[in-house]
């Protein structure tokens, strides 16, 4: 209990910390951009017109709503995340308590490192996806709340409220909205963070180093970085599935088409090219072809 108390308060911490962050990508997400581009240089010194970045896109929503704005969803995000954690820490803990009480467990024969990795993947696996699972209505909640900052809506202002709305509007199935994508992301990029993992750690280094170890947990970084920007898409998509036709502006044109499932919503992204689509917060090219907020406000 004491080990789960200390995850919820540790979860929570850094849940407070980056919600600011979160807050800039899901706006940036949907395809708001209130802020005209700048005149600036690439990473190879041409110059080039970039997009407002993070910090540019704070101070636009502190100017608009005050330092507070910033956290808006903060709530039911916090409720996603102590209530996931401590999902994800008891559903390990059956694994572990079934594992002691099969007959002969501490005469087992030691396994190999792969079906260890196996093992423990699948676990992890099947913990993760029931905290999601659980939590998700609650990250629909955070990511409508966010997204009522475009069209300066107070439809989702309290998260006993935000329940009632969608259970109203929606039925049972708008707490699920853009669960699948979600979910195959998170298997995807654990199995391909610990399966690379694995490969780096048991072919790439060799024995007897001497910061083996260390070694060892950087793989475990740099893989599980990239396994996150290759699942990327699956994150965007399964956010503007979240907002999209939900009666928000942010949902609906002229920022995202009304779509008729997250297949429909990969395929358009994918025709656009904008699968990476709030990835990075900084250096963020205008794309070509594109009309933004700031040129609809400028035309009238």
């Amino acid at each position: 209990m004491a080990d789960a108390a200390s995850q919820v308060l540790l979860g929570s911490g850094l849940t407070v910390l980056s919600q600011p962050l979160m807050y800039v990508k899901v706006l940036v997400q949907v395809g708001y951009e209130p802020l005209p581009p700048t005149l600036g240089r690439n990473i190879f010194g041409r110059q080039v017109y970039q997009l407002p970045g993070l910090f540019s896109y704070a101070k636009h929503i502190v100017k608009v709503d005050g330092r507070a704005g910033l956290f808006k969803g903060l709530a039911p995000r916090l409720c996603s995340s102590a209530i996931g954690t401590v999902v994800h820490s008891k559903v390990l803990q059956r694994y572990q308590e079934a594992e002691q009480a099969e007959p002969g467990a501490s005469k087992k024969e030691p396994v190999s490192s792969l079906e260890q990795v196996l093992k423990e993947t699948s676990r992890e696996m099947v913990a993760r996806s029931a905290a999601t699972l659980i939590t998700h209505p609650f990250h629909v909640i955070t990511l409508r709340c966010m997204v009522q900052f475009i069209g300066r809506e107070t439809k989702y202002s309290g998260t006993l409220s935000a329940f009632a709305t969608i259970y109203r509007e929606e039925g049972i199935l708008g707490f699920f909205a853009g669960l699948i994508p979600r979910l195959l992301g998170d298997i995807l990029s654990l199995w391909l963070c610990n399966m690379l993992a694995y490969l780096i750690n048991t072919y790439a280094l060799e024995n007897g180093v001497s910061t083996m170890t260390e070694m060892k947990s950087y793989s475990q970084a740099v893989t599980g970085f990239f396994a996150s920007m290759l699942t990327y898409p699956f994150v965007l998509v399964s956010n503007l599935m979240a907002v999209n036709n939900c009666g928000l502006a942010g949902g609906l044109l002229p920022y995202a088409p009304t779509y008729s499932s997250w297949l429909d919503c990969w395929s358009q992204l994918h025709r656009e090219g904008n699968m990476s689509r709030g990835n990075s917060l900084f250096f963020r090219k205008v794309p070509a072809g594109k009309r933004y907020v700031w040129e609809e406000q400028r035309f009238r």
